[in-house]
């Protein structure tokens, strides 16, 4: 797992990001929606029989986009 802290100026610029141009739950319902698609065109190519290049990538993505995703809305927070 890294470490490392963000830069004043990431912080800035994702503090300003989520001030003005979009909110954290609307931006976690985007990944989430995302993500559904992304699910949904795996699962039509594995019918198909064609395979996606980049499968390992796609299916890290997805799980980092979703650790984003609950960060900024909990959803499937389980208490």
């Amino acid at each position: 797992m890294n470490t490392n802290n963000l830069s004043k100026e990431t912080e800035t610029q994702l503090i300003n990001f989520f001030n003005t141009i979009i909110e954290p739950n609307n931006f976690a319902k985007a990944i989430r929606q995302l993500n559904y698609v992304i699910a949904l065109s795996i699962i039509r190519e594995d019918e198909t029989g064609t395979m996606y290049s980049q499968r390992e990538n796609l299916e890290k993505g997805f799980y980092w986009l979703n650790e984003l995703a609950e960060i900024l809305n909990p959803y499937l927070d389980v208490r």
